[in-house]
């Protein structure tokens, strides 16, 4: 954990207190199609790539594994998924662990309403609503683990501090999976090899994640400005056991024993 200093966190880069010049140019504001609500067509199929990918290159199960890791002693886990979008590291949860029991969540009420009327609306041990991951309205303690997978960088500092508040707040664990934020020089070589392909979904929010993606410092940063009572362990971008595929970024966040809650 990094030492509590004063940070302005509604301007700090993606990049984190300490990013370089070129870090901070390489980042945006502009929305992805998944966050915006004029373009539903591009937005429903950049949804829909999302989910593809992740059953084609494993990214479900590698995430499912990564939360199950962290809970391996509780039987029957209490697990809290923020920002659950198209529901497919929920059914690979579910499927992956046969006592979990899940509750399935998302901000906007579309994508709650196509989950619900889907298989895991119906699913035994799954309950799906509406939640927002910065304010969420349960009590403290009501889960083993909470996860905000490939999320954080949607939204902009101030609010992504409140989910390591909030995360930690209602869940034991908070286990926080996304994009890792590129260092400059790659980052460009990134963006000139991507760019042609701008017009499909896909690439269209790919980019805009590597430019909104937080970098190790600033996941620190964010959870200290939540509140230093928190810890927070880091890893991602190596190999994960057998699997040989890499690892996203992943924060893995936790209070601290004897904080006290009613400081938030």
């Amino acid at each position: 954990m990094i030492a509590h200093v004063a940070i302005d966190i509604e301007r700090m880069p993606r990049g984190g207190p300490g990013a370089s010049r070129l870090d901070r140019w390489l980042e945006t504001d502009r929305l992805e199609y998944i966050d915006r609500a004029d373009v539903e067509r591009r937005k429903r199929a950049a949804i829909r790539s999302l989910d593809r990918m992740g059953r084609l290159f494993g990214f479900h199960n590698t995430i499912a594994r990564v939360v199950l890791d962290e809970i391996p002693a509780v039987p029957a886990p209490r697990i809290l998924e923020l920002g659950a979008g198209h529901g497919g590291l929920s059914r690979t949860l579910l499927a992956m662990h046969a006592n979990a029991q899940l509750t399935i969540t998302d901000i906007d009420t579309s994508l709650v309403a196509s989950i619900g009327a889907g298989d895991l609306g119906s699913h035994p041990r799954a309950t799906v609503c509406a939640m927002d991951a910065t304010a969420i309205d349960l009590p403290d303690d009501s889960y083993d683990l909470a996860v905000f997978s490939l999320s954080l960088h949607h939204l902009p500092p101030t609010a992504a501090s409140k989910v390591f508040a909030e995360g930690t707040r209602v869940a034991r664990k908070l286990v926080i999976v996304d994009l890792p934020r590129a260092a400059p020089p790659l980052h460009l070589v990134r963006l000139a090899l991507v760019m042609p392909w701008m017009m499909f979904p896909w690439s269209h929010d790919g980019v805009i994640s590597s430019l909104r993606s937080y970098s190790p410092s600033a996941l620190l940063a964010l959870a200290q400005h939540a509140d230093p009572g928190i810890d927070v362990s880091l890893r991602g971008g190596r190999v994960f056991h057998s699997s040989r595929r890499p690892l996203p970024q992943i924060a893995v966040a936790a209070a601290k024993p004897g904080r006290l809650r009613s400081a938030w």
